[in-house]
């Protein structure tokens, strides 16, 4: 209890961080704009890696490739993701930036957040991320939470299923157009 007490302590007393992504969404699933907040006191080093890509325009063009339903949308293999490209390689790719380090954390995996995915190794998470369709607590501290959807949860909750158990997007996946850094 007095650790919950600290810690809500301490969120009040900080100044709100006020990075996040606009990810424009385009598709035959969802069309609209998604409002992200990078939580760079939560996850510092995977916030910043988000913002650098979108800032270089890593993340434009880069397709929805694993979207289960009552789960989770991944996105943001700069690697093998783009559109026009072939995408059947999507979710195996990275950026030319090196892996990150964990950086778990007590936020749970409610709707509209935002995690890093990642391979096995816990220190694998690069430049893909999910936005959470439903709570996911069996997430909670072995992915890190980069941020939350702060607008356009509709949105998401329109981006274009996939099939199977792993839920790749058969035919035309939805992508994101553009995706912007915001203050």
């Amino acid at each position: 209890m007095l650790r919950k007490l600290a810690i809500i302590a301490s969120l009040v007393a900080s100044p709100a961080l006020a990075t996040g992504i606009e990810v424009q969404v385009e598709g035959e699933g969802a069309n609209g704009t998604i409002k992200i907040d990078l939580l760079e006191d939560v996850a510092p080093l995977h916030a910043e890696r988000i913002a650098t890509l979108a800032e270089q325009g890593a993340y434009d063009n880069i397709v929805f490739h694993r979207v289960i339903d009552g789960f989770m949308a991944q996105t943001g293999d700069v690697e093998f993701g783009k559109l026009g490209d072939d995408v059947r390689m999507a979710g195996r790719g990275g950026s030319a930036f090196p892996d990150l380090p964990a950086e778990f954390s007590d936020t749970p995996y409610d709707r509209g957040v935002v995690g890093m995915a990642r391979s096995q190794n816990p220190n694998s998470a690069n430049s893909q991320f999910f936005i959470m369709f439903d709570q996911g607590y069996f997430l909670n501290g072995q992915y890190t939470v980069v941020g939350r959807v702060t607008e356009g949860m509709d949105i998401v909750d329109a981006i274009k299923r996939g099939a199977g158990q792993n839920g790749a997007v058969i035919g035309q996946p939805d992508v994101m157009k553009t995706v912007t850094v915001t203050d």
